[in-house]
């Protein structure tokens, strides 16, 4: 997590993925005890069952190493139900920037792709922008050049049916923990993701935690109390 503990107490949802927090970080899970006694559903993504998964109140197992597959399949259910915040998401995101057109995904890969030097060319990743430098934009998220339809491609094919395969998550489980974290897109809840060693010492572990952001982003949980 980004915020303070004590700040957990403003949580209307709190998410515990790659944290075994009631063991490994006792006086965390005291202020995770407090705000689930003011009425928080506290969550939890793990490989194991441990004491964390046992105390959630709801708990979904998936396999080792499948966490981007699994948060993709929630950042497309909140694409697919509409479950942003869209004032937030437009105003503080770069969702409405229009993206160069020569920038594109397929099969797996980036544009810019160097097979020979096995890396990237990254001059294609950029904004488009007027004579005077700034990022050109679509309010209304309409463009299929802005970020935000970029986005929604690119989740597209996460669904539950998919999710599942990869991660070997039950599918009425994942899917009711898509419904109960995505529910803080309402301007009047909100949700922090805890998340520790079990994500971040990973082999894709930064992109992990970009999972995160991307859909804390999208439902407007950043930078809010209670969120993070």
């Amino acid at each position: 997590m980004t915020n303070h503990f004590v700040d957990m107490m403003n949580a209307d949802v709190v998410m515990l993925c790659g944290s075994n927090a009631v063991e490994n970080h006792p006086l965390a899970a005291r202020w995770i005890q407090r705000t689930k006694e003011r009425g928080a559903i506290v969550l939890c993504l793990d490989p194991r069952y441990t004491r964390t998964a046992a105390y959630a109140d709801v708990y979904c197992k998936f396999r080792s190493g499948t966490d981007i597959a699994l948060v993709g399949g929630m950042i497309h259910y909140a694409l697919e139900h509409d479950r942003i915040q869209r004032e937030y998401v437009t105003q503080y995101t770069d969702a409405s920037f229009i993206v160069n057109e020569k920038y594109g995904f397929h099969d797996g890969l980036f544009s810019g792709y160097d097979a020979a030097k096995r890396s990237y060319d990254k001059s294609s990743w950029t904004y488009e922008v007027d004579a005077d430098g700034v990022p050109k934009k679509d309010p209304t998220l309409q463009d299929p050049r802005c970020v935000f339809q970029l986005l929604k491609k690119h989740y597209s094919r996460y669904d539950a049916q998919t999710v599942s395969s990869i991660t070997g998550a039950p599918i009425e489980t994942f899917e009711r923990v898509c419904d109960i974290f995505t529910s803080t897109w309402a301007p009047d809840r909100v949700a922090t993701w805890l998340y520790a060693m079990g994500t971040t010492q990973h082999t894709h572990g930064t992109q992990n935690i970009r999972t995160y952001s991307t859909l804390q982003l999208l439902l407007g949980n950043i930078g809010m109390a209670g969120g993070g």
